[in-house]
């Protein structure tokens, strides 16, 4: 004897999700036709194990195409509609089968129902936005890394001496671009602190405008080339992780890689950066370049150096913070992915 299983319902304006309340489900065919929907299943439902049936003439008319899955429990079946829109009933006649009722655990009123594509389309726009930001990123700082390894390996030392004039336009333009991610965690945009990104991306820029870009006699300094090429030697990995992310998609030696490179590479760039700036102090003294003028009465002026000197207690501050930040994200990251893999 064929019987009919009780069957649930919901909508959003592009589907129709249909619950079967059916046990162990076996032999499924759904068929779609035009308006209508025809499904046939053995399992264990109300009345025990059985053969169940039933068919739905759709208000309006649907897509042939349906999807279903089958749990332990139940049989879920998916259906688009012709064309989006909200249908004030599911079936054709007034007054609805017995067998059929609201699925409450997916049920939305309209004006819920358009929130909730409002919010897709946030979301969409939100990842579309930060995978492009991250894929821009990703592909100047490979250009810097690749452009200064092949010019390494073709002139040798002597490219140490002329990074800036070829690299810092590029390298302007990835620091300038990064200040995004300051807003990005200011606004909620990314789950990530506020303080670590302002601190990275401060100071990045100060050694690039200040202390390299501002002083002609520090442009052919070597240091130049170690700061560029550490920092870009971290962001190859780290972008194109967040841009996996973008996608809930992960690779696991990338993954690995974007939490492991900055032990060793985050301080050597810090290093490299404290060089820079004990290399510029003597120049800045010498030029008088920012320095601070005092009322006439005293007849002197502060050089900028004295703060170039606290800049560096802040600098080794900063790291201490970034590298406990870094620390904790791995910490927790691989706590995670230990705790899944049990």
């Amino acid at each position: 004897m064929t019987l009919t299983p009780l069957v649930y319902w919901a909508q959003r304006h592009e589907e129709i999700f249909l619950r079967v309340e059916l046990t162990d489900a076996q032999n499924i065919v759904v068929d779609v036709h035009e308006n209508s929907l025809h499904f046939r299943a053995q399992g264990h439902g109300a009345k025990g194990q059985n053969e169940y049936d039933f068919r739905l003439e759709f208000l309006l008319p649907v897509k042939p195409e349906v999807t279903h899955k089958s749990t332990q429990r139940q049989v879920n079946i998916t259906v688009r509609k012709e064309q989006s829109g909200w249908w004030e009933r599911l079936v054709i006649q007034e007054r609805k089968p017995a067998f059929l009722a609201p699925d409450f655990d997916r049920w939305l009123d309209e004006s819920d129902a358009e929130m909730e594509i409002r919010e897709k389309v946030r979301l969409n726009l939100k990842t579309g936005f930060l995978f492009v930001y991250n894929l821009v990123q990703f592909l100047g700082f490979s250009w810097i890394f690749v452009n200064m390894t092949v010019r390494l390996f073709i002139f040798g030392q002597d490219s140490l001496y002329d990074t800036f004039h070829t690299i810092s336009d590029a390298m302007f333009l990835c620091q300038v671009l990064a200040a995004v991610e300051v807003l990005n965690a200011a606004f909620g945009v990314v789950r990530s602190g506020v303080v670590p990104a302002v601190i990275q991306v401060v100071g990045r820029n100060f050694i690039l405008f200040i202390i390299f870009g501002s002083v002609e006699e520090m442009h052919n300094k070597p240091v130049v080339f170690f700061v560029f090429y550490l920092w870009s030697a971290i962001e190859i990995f780290r972008y194109p992780f967040y841009m996996l992310a973008c996608f809930n998609t992960e690779w696991k030696t990338l993954t690995w890689l974007r939490y492991t490179i900055w032990i060793p590479l985050y301080p050597l760039g810090t290093l490299a950066e404290a060089v820079a700036v004990i290399q510029s102090i003597p120049i800045f003294d010498e030029t008088k370049l920012f320095s601070i003028p005092l009322p006439k009465a005293i007849g002197t002026s502060v050089s900028f150096s004295y703060i170039l000197h606290i800049y560096l207690l802040l600098m080794f501050l900063g790291l201490f913070i970034n590298l406990r930040h870094l620390y904790k994200q791995r910490k927790k990251r691989f706590r995670t992915k230990k705790r899944k893999a049990n």
